[in-house]
């Protein structure tokens, strides 16, 4: 029996590719003939990186770069199988998880650690890249990604602008006469799941900047801001980049990329099934599980097990999924393509048990799932 085992991580507990194991663990117990693959997914967020490597048999690369608060900090990337693409996340240079909660402030925050990692790609030779923007810390609209690959943002004395999304409302010019030229001819696919414009009501600021560290009073400024910012883009570089759905990703990063490149906005899931030839592997399968460490409603919505349930069903294969916790709403899923849904958790645990404890909870219910489908046949 052919099984194709293709999670996303189980975050603060175990990457796909570990979490994928535990579960080939379980099933490789049971008596009978298996042939099982692991293919770790990820949705264009945190793993992406490791997913797509995993999958292409390429390699990953460290490299200095400036985090958020510019700060020196070790960064990855990766290098796919085929020696030209870089896959890229944002939050490795530039994530909300590099600050302490004390630390976390968009109105200084840059995106500048983000074109480093660009620049060393380039650097690489290569001429695609796959950016995932989630995860950010910042609100600058990208113009820190900009400034580390050499744009200029003058203010109205010719003098270059600082880092953070406070500077935006000084910019009076916009030079690219510095843009590092091997980016005009690079392949950017930009990994984004949210439709959100890049000002008013559903911009990057009134929607994330909270979250961010924004008291009410800078979420209005910072979304001034990027009005700023978007109107000079539009007068200078005749781009217009506010209202595109997707601009506003990770702090109007996608409005930047838009802005500066000739990158292309994709759905994050879409992304990696297309560069981990998930199609293949599926109509291979006679039985597909998938699954992430929670799912819940909010699992339809360009989530990984979602993205994988659908392709199985498009091949008519059955499709389990199993998860760490089990939220609001999971049954509406199996409406749209899941044939079983399942929680590791078997007993009562606490968060700490549970997340110490994971390959094991997902080795027992791998095992059980595989006993349940077996007697159904």
């Amino acid at each position: 029996m052919n099984i194709l085992i293709a999670p996303d991580s189980f975050k603060e507990s175990l990457s796909a590719q570990k979490a994928g194991e535990a579960m080939r663990n379980g099933i490789a117990g049971m008596p009978g003939k298996w042939n099982i693959q692991i293919l770790p997914m990820a949705d264009g967020g945190e793993g992406t990186v490791d997913a797509l490597i995993n999958a292409t048999n390429g390699n990953l690369h460290y490299t200095e770069v400036y985090d958020p608060l510019m700060r020196k900090v070790r960064a990855k990337f990766g290098i796919l199988g085929d020696g030209k693409t870089a896959v890229i996340e944002m939050a490795a240079a530039s994530g909300i998880e590099l600050l302490d909660s004390e630390e976390r402030n968009p109105w200084i925050t840059s995106s500048f650690g983000t074109g480093q990692l660009i620049s060393a790609a380039l650097d690489i030779g290569c001429n695609r890249i796959i950016m995932g923007i989630g995860g950010s810390a910042t609100n600058d609209g990208g113009v820190g990604m900009a400034q580390a690959l050499g744009v200029m943002f003058l203010d109205k004395s010719g003098k270059s602008i600082g880092h953070g999304a406070g500077e935006l409302s000084k910019i009076n010019r916009m030079h690219l006469q510095g843009m590092d030229a091997r980016i005009v001819t690079c392949e950017i696919e930009i990994a984004c799941d949210v439709t959100n414009t890049l000002t008013g009501p559903n911009g990057a600021s009134m929607i994330y900047a909270p979250q961010k560290g924004a008291d009410k009073k800078m979420v209005q400024q910072l979304d001034t801001n990027l009005k700023h910012f978007a109107k000079l883009v539009k007068e200078q570089l005749y781009r217009d980049v506010d209202t595109i759905p997707g601009a506003g990703a990770a702090g109007g990063l996608g409005a930047g990329f838009l802005a500066f490149t000739r990158a292309v906005l994709k759905p994050g899931f879409e992304i990696v099934r297309q560069e981990t030839k998930l199609d293949d592997r599926i109509q291979w399968a006679d039985l597909v599980i998938t699954g992430e460490g929670k799912i819940d409603f909010q699992t339809q919505f360009g989530k990984t097990p979602m993205g994988v349930a659908r392709v199985a069903k498009k091949y008519g294969k059955p499709v389990i999924a199993i998860a760490g916790t089990l939220g609001e709403g999971y049954q509406e899923l199996y409406n749209l393509g899941f044939d079983a849904i399942f929680s590791i958790i078997d007993k009562p645990l606490s968060l700490k048990e549970a997340l110490l404890t994971a390959p094991q909870l997902l080795e027992r219910c791998a095992r059980s799932c595989i006993r349940l489908y077996l007697s159904k046949q």
